[in-house]
């Protein structure tokens, strides 16, 4: 028998996945076509053990759980049981590990681990969240990357991320189940980690650095933006076997990016802004790219050292083919994601 009206959603309680089923469940807002989800939609998450609370409280009934960890295939097979015609959506995966081999384990391995238990129990569709990286930095600031644009992996990360990429893409070569990549850039929004208040104090006490000029450009993701083009892919005819870059609708400057939240936090948050930044010289990110280079060649991963080292750079996408084939309507910018996630923090305590 066919789940139709079952959706798996892997990494439900990280940032991104509480935006999706908060999406799935409620609606959102600014897409007409996703204002009201379906009433008979049901949900099976998969976290890891103790970390569903937050979603257990909100929504408790509508949500089945399994708890558990990608890597183990028993896990996968447990998850996937009994959804037939379902789709899945594979968030999950590991940024900032404290080991490079974590990279592979996680975005490579349970992620192939995961679409063969789904592709034996009849799931339909998994759209599977990939990054930026797999494509690394723009040659220059005013190109942007789009679906054709070639590989050129981003250090460690990067490079589980492409080889994640091409395993998903042989899966629907080979007919095994339908498959939809989406690409997301630096992403922000509702229910952040604790890394991004860090990234709001800095900016509030005058200790954010801006590498060289400030003018490189970002591509950011405003989550429910981003959470939009999850669903839209994971019901169009369309999207099987695409690739997708979900973003906001343009790009930003780090100096607009930094402007936006000094404002924000000073006009409608209350909050007593240095008006300082920590300017560095370009060749600060270089050095930080090879510390980082080397600290990965022995296995070793230093998350502020990686960030320092993108700080130069401008990574920049084209979201056109999402909004041509999709219907993908990023109303959401930058002043008014930001404004959303700070009044969340506020909401939560989870103040700077």
């Amino acid at each position: 028998m066919e789940n139709n009206s079952l959706t798996l959603v892997t990494g439900a309680a990280g940032w991104l996945g509480q935006n999706v089923v908060e999406a799935a469940l409620e609606g959102i807002a600014e897409h007409p076509a996703l204002r009201d989800p379906p009433q008979n939609r049901r949900l099976r998450c998969l976290v890891l053990p103790g970390q569903g609370r937050p979603l257990l409280e909100r929504w408790g009934e509508r949500i089945e759980w399994v708890e558990g960890d990608l890597r183990n295939p028993e896990v996968c097979q447990r998850f996937c049981q009994n959804a037939r015609g379902a789709v899945l959506l594979h968030l999950a995966g590991i940024i900032h590990p404290g080991k490079v081999a974590e990279f592979y384990q996680i975005n490579l391995e349970a992620t192939q681990s995961l679409l063969s238990a789904a592709a034996s129990a009849g799931v339909k569709r998994a759209v599977v969240m990939s990054s930026n990286s797999p494509l690394g930095c723009n040659p220059f600031r005013e190109h942007l990357f789009d679906e054709e644009s070639a590989y050129n992996p981003y250090m460690h990360y990067g490079r589980s991320k492409m080889q994640m990429e091409l395993a998903v893409r042989e899966r629907q070569k080979r007919g095994e189940i339908e498959t939809v990549l989406i690409r997301a850039p630096w992403f922000y929004g509702p229910h952040q980690p604790a890394r991004q208040g860090l990234f709001f104090r800095m900016i509030r006490d005058g200790k954010i650095p801006i590498v060289g000029d400030g003018q490189n450009r970002r591509s950011m993701a405003y989550t429910g933006n981003l959470a939009q083009g999850v669903l839209l892919a994971s019901d169009n005819p369309t999207a099987a076997g695409q690739i997708y870059w979900i973003a906001d609708d343009r790009a930003y400057s780090m100096n607009e990016i930094i402007d936006t939240v000094e404002r924000l936090l000073e006009t409608e948050f209350g909050e007593v802004c240095a008006h300082k930044r920590i300017r560095l010289p370009g060749i600060f990110s270089d050095l930080a790219w090879v510390a980082d280079k080397s600290l990965q060649s022995l296995g070793l991963y230093h998350q502020k050292i990686h960030v320092l080292s993108e700080m130069n750079k401008t990574i920049a996408c084209s979201v056109a083919k999402a909004k041509r084939e999709l219907g993908y309507l990023p109303a959401v910018a930058l002043e008014e994601g930001m404004r959303r996630s700070l009044s969340w923090m506020r909401s939560v305590g989870q103040w700077l």
